[in-house]
Parts: C-alpha cells; sequence; structure tokens
C-alpha cells in the first residue's frame, strides 16, 4: 500500500487481521525528505508466522500517482491490484485482477475541508480491501476505535469512509480471487514496535536518566521513554518526576550528561544512530577507560554521511565494537526480537554496572520502527544488579580502598557513589593515566597493568552475557549464524532450504564478546554462513578476529540495499555458494 497520509489506514487492516487470529507484520518504508513524498507500507500476512519481508507482493493498493507505474509493473501473476482512478498505469496483463476505485469521490460527500480529504481518502480503501479479501468490518471498527477512540469527531469520520469503501466494494465489485479466513494464531500475542518495547525495558530496567539529540530512527525509543516516565515514574503524592529527560544540543552533550548521571550512580542511558554515535566516540572512550557505566541504544540506519537515513542496516557492528582511539573493545547486545528489546532494555544496566563499562544496543530500523508480533513480555522477577558499589558500612570493614584495584581477579574494580559517608570512599575517576589507587601517572607498566586488566574484564564479560541460541537439526552440516533483525528472514530461509534439502544448524547470537557456544557451533559445522545486512562482512571479520584457526568455515551471505532482508535472499546466495562447493569438489 502507498499513500500520503496512510500510516492510520494501514495500520487499522494490520490490526484487524490480527485481530482475525491470523499472523502478521507491517513494515514502513518512508522517505527522508520532509515533503509528502510517497510512502510504503507492507502487511505480511502468513499462515505459518512468517514475519520477514517478501520480495513479491499479492495485493497492491496504489494510490501514488508519481510511482503507479513501477508499482503496478512490480506485482506478479496473480496478484490483485486496488487502484486510484486516474493513476497513471502501464499495460496490465490479463493474469491481474485489477479493482479501478474512485477513491477521490468517494470521499468528496464526506469531508468537507479538502486538505482532510487527502488524509481520510485512505480511510476509504481500507473498506474496500476490508470487503474484497473478508477482513471482518467488526474488527476493522475495534481496530479503528483503538487508534482514534480518543478523538470522537475524528473516528467518526474515518468510519464514514471505512463504510463508504465497502458499500461501494459491494454494489459494484467482482468478488477477489482470494480471501483471508479466520484463524486462532494470535491469541495471547501482542503487537508493538523495538523501539516501544526498548523503551519499556529501561523503565523496568530502573533508567533514571536521559539525554538524547533527536535522530532517525532513534527518536521514537526516547519519546517513548519519556511518555512511559511522564505516566508511570512521578510520586503519587506530589506529582513529582523521580527521573529527568534532556534534549541535548548535540549526541556529544548526551553521551557526556549520560557519563555525569551515570558517575553519580543513577541508571542513565543515551540513544542514537550511526552519524550521532560518531560524535560520541571520545566520551565512549573515557567511559572505557575511566571505567564509568553508560548505556548507549543504537538504532542503526544505512551509512556512510548522512546515508539513507530512513533505511534499515547492520552496518555500525564493527564501529562500536571497537569505538574510541587506543585500544578498545565494548560489550554489546544484539537484539533480535521485540522481546529481546525489552529484555536487553533491562539487561544492558545490569551489565555496564556489573562491569563498569559502556554497553551497547545495536538495534535497527526495521527492528525498531516496524509492527512486530509478539508474546507478551515478563514481568521482571530479579533484582537490578549494581555491581562492585561499596556503601559506607563496607568501607568501614577494609582499611584502605583503591578505587581500580582487582581484588577478586576477574578485571573488575570496587566503586564507590558520590556523598558515601566514609572517608575511604573518595577517589578521583581519570580519563588519563592512572594507577589502581587512581592516582595520576604516565608509568609505563602501569600503564600496561591497566589495560592488561581492562582485556581481562573483557573476558570476564564473556560470562555475563546472555548466551547465544542455537537449533541444531538431525544430520545437518551446515551451519547458520545470524543476529539481529535477520533472525526472521533466517527462520523462514531455514525452513525453504530444508524443503529442497538442505538441513541446516542455526546460532543466533545476542552478544558481544563471543561466548564458548559460537566456537562449538563453528568446530562442529562443515560450513557456516554469516548472515548479516553490510557490504564488508562485519560480523565475519569479527569472528575471523576471534577465531583465526575455524575462518576458512565461514562465508558471507550479505544483504545491504536498504530494505529488510528477505527469505529468498539468503535462500539465492547460499544455494549459490553450495554450488558452488560442489563444482571447487
Amino acid at each position: 500500500m502507498n499513500g500520503s497520509g496512510s500510516q492510520t489506514a494501514n495500520t487499522t487492516l494490520l490490526r484487524a487481521i490480527f485481530q482475525m487470529g491470523i499472523p502478521v507484520s507491517g513494515k514502513n518504508l518512508f522517505p527522508s525528505n520532509i515533503a509528502g513524498l510517497p510512502t510504503w507500507f507492507t502487511i505480511r500476512v502468513c499462515d505459518q508466522g512468517y514475519l520477514a519481508r517478501k520480495r513479491r507482493n499479492d495485493v497492491l493498493v496504489g494510490m501514488n500517482p508519481e510511482t503507479s507505474v513501477e508499482d503496478v509493473s512490480a506485482m506478479s501473476p496473480g496478484s490483485i491490484l486496488v487502484l486510484n482512478d486516474g493513476v497513471p498505469l502501464p499495460k496490465i496483463p490479463d493474469d491481474r485482477t485489477v479493482y479501478k476505485i474512485p477513491f477521490n469521490k468517494l470521499v468528496e460527500p464526506l469531508v468537507a475541508d479538502v486538505k482532510l480529504r487527502k488524509l481520510v481518502v485512505n480511510m476509504v480503501y481500507v473498506g474496500v480491501v476490508a470487503h474484497l479479501l473478508g477482513i471482518d468490518p467488526e474488527e476493522v471498527d475495534r481496530a479503528l476505535s483503538a487508534q482514534l477512540g480518543k478523538k470522537p469527531k475524528a473516528l467518526e469520520m474515518n468510519r464514514a469512509a471505512v463504510r463508504a469503501g465497502a458499500d461501494y466494494a459491494a454494489r459494484n465489485l467482482k468478488p477477489a480471487p482470494f480471501r483471508l479466513e479466520r484463524r486462532t494464531k494470535t491469541e495471547g500475542k501482542i503487537l508493538i514496535e523495538g523501539n516501544q518495547a526498548a523503551a519499556l525495558g529501561a523503565m523496568f530496567g530502573g533508567v533514571t536518566f536521559l539525554s538524547w539529540y533527536p535522530i532517525t530512527p532513534s527518536s521514537s525509543l526516547a519519546e517513548s521513554l519519556q511518555g512511559y516516565l511522564e505516566r508511570f515514574r512521578r510520586d503519587p503524592k506530589t506529582g513529582k518526576a523521580t527521573f529527568a529527560v534532556v534534549q541535548a544540543e548535540d549526541e556529544i552533550a548526551a553521551i557526556g550528561m549520560v557519563l555525569g548521571a551515570s558517575w553519580t550512580g543513577a541508571r542513565a542511558m543515551t540513544t542514537t544512530s550511526g552519524p550521532g554515535l560518531s560524535l560520541m566516540t571520545e566520551f565512549t572512550g573515557f567511559s572505557y577507560f575511566a571505567e564509568v557505566p553508560a548505556v548507549i541504544w543504537d538504532i542503526q540506519r544505512i551509512g556512510p554521511s548522512t546515508g539513507l537515513p530512513t533505511r534499515t542496516s547492520q552496518a555500525d557492528l564493527l564501529s562500536v565494537a571497537f569505538l574510541s582511539h587506543g585500544d578498545t573493545k565494548h560489550v554489546i547486545l544484539f537484539p533480535a526480537t521485540v522481546e529481546d528489546c525489552y529484555l536487553f532494555g533491562m539487561k544492558a544496566f545490569d551489565l555496564a554496572e556489573r562491569l563498569q563499562t559502556p554497553v551497547f544496543v545495536l538495534s535497527d530500523l526495521d527492528i525498531g520502527m516496524n509492527i512486530w508480533m509478539s508474546d507478551p513480555f515478563r514481568y521482571p522477577d530479579k533484582p537490578w544488579d549494581r555491581g562492585k558499589v561499596l556503601a559506607a558500612e563496607d568501607l568501614a570493614k577494609v582499611s584502605t580502598f583503591e578505587r581500580y584495584r582487582d581484588l577478586d581477579h576477574d578485571g573488575i574494580p570496587y566503586r564507590t557513589l558520590p556523598g558515601t559517608d566514609h572517608p575511604l570512599a573518595g577517589y578521583f575517576t581519570r580519563g588519563s593515566g592512572h594507577d589502581e589507587r587512581a592516582a595520576y601517572t604516565e608509568n609505563p607498566e602501569a600503564y600496561k597493568r591497566l589495560m592488561d586488566r581492562l582485556a581481562a574484564k573483557f573476558e570476564t564479560a564473556r560470562s555475563f552475557v546472555p548466551p547465544p541460541v542455537v537449533e541444531r537439526a538431525p544430520g545437518a552440516t551446515t551451519g547458520i549464524l545470524g543476529f539481529g533483525s535477520s533472525h526472521w528472514a533466517i527462520v523462514e530461509a531455514r525452513d525453504v532450504l530444508a524443503e529442497d534439502g538442505l538441513k541446516t544448524n542455526y546460532l543466533l547470537l545476542k552478544a558481544y564478546p563471543f561466548t564458548k557456544e559460537v566456537r562449538s557451533f563453528i568446530e562442529a559445522c562443515d560450513r557456516v554462513y554469516v548472515v548479516e545486512q553490510n557490504r564488508d562482512g562485519q560480523m565475519k571479520s569479527l569472528l575471523t578476529m576471534e577465531y583465526p584457526d575455524l575462518a576458512m568455515k565461514l562465508r558471507s551471505i550479505l544483504h545491504y540495499d536498504g530494505l529488510s532482508i528477505d527469505a529468498e535472499s539468503i535462500v539465492d546466495q547460499v544455494k549459490e555458494r553450495e554450488r558452488e562447493g560442489v563444482l571447487a569438489r
């Protein structure tokens, strides 16, 4: 579907289908220019529950004259075309079912305001499509009410538009060649965007400070979090906020404020995308070297430079892993689902404070800004892990406190928080050379000890980060390794490959540094296809650096056109590489 102001209409259709018990997902493709340019919204309806994008569309609702020729030409045999009367069209083959609808005329008697008609006209096609495809009118109305129930006038106007479309279709249109039927496969499920899920997780994870600078596609995470905090984090008696949200002047200020707040003991975070991440480089190095916790969400988009701000990508991986100058390695979480976004919204704070280091969560536009079906999120049942924080009563039991001393041989020192009422609590936080006592030094041996300890801490992190999810198929010797939003296309691709005779094992990465399960998985396979959405095979490079002795087993499956990855792209590349392997043998 495409059209201006179509978001409410498209979401209404998606929710109505979902309410009929049919698995569904929605992907919004919109331009980065703020000029009312064409947008597209794809609804995936799949009885098997696959949620990834498909290359081929079965139904087109064409409202944009600027793109109608190209959109119609891309449709396949057997497809349905619902077209606004008067849009430019190519020659349409006879094996497509075409409906030409006078949408603009149908909306005229309903809405007097000309500008408003351009928005409400989209609800007319909701009525048409619902009638043609057998979408329950009551479910359409329930979905519409969920969105506009607090705006009675708007709700009634849009209801009228839906009825007009359905009535016109009933009187004038022949039956469609296929229809939707009720299922029971969405019972107990929810629909949510990844950025909303991440915000919920951060709130349950105890965030008290958020600083951010607007940048697509991360802004909705900050906006959602602010909304949740305003609703749930005000003192019920006084109404006073128990949190702070600051829209900073730029990303440099945003990460600086996070470090200041975290140093005082707050659970603090920021959210950004690639260009903003670049500006955070120096402060991130300070956080790593001075060992100040921080949580940074990177909702990835296409670069370099401004790139394609409203397209998805997994191309920040290497820059994040080593973000800073000098020897640096950062802990990274890879959410693959909206439930992961929720869980990692909490887990990131525990890791940051336990390890006293910045922790990055690499989501992307596809997860963050699109609508996903999920099981309901579980209420947290474990206390927060604040890590090695010494209170006054702890300090009373020791004779000395040295901020950067590794007492437990895990690379992680103890820390105190400002205001701790004990004479031993104070120390200098240093981004320059320092020894175990936090005293300034340029001594080569002291610096080497510090860097070795930070490396040891990174090794310790392996036991704290979430392990990968591994699925093994009986008799399979070929592996697929994926992370992030590629997961859903991989799930579907594995089924297709299995039907074609190629069984595969699967490892879904959840974090960096890699845990022992990753090496075991690669060792157990003859070859492992690493699926990622970037040009240069960045995850494969990280794996090669980690396991140089296993590098010959790794093969890249790449997707980097800015559209979310689809199963067909994976299947085609795997089959091609398999054929190459047979020929080589």
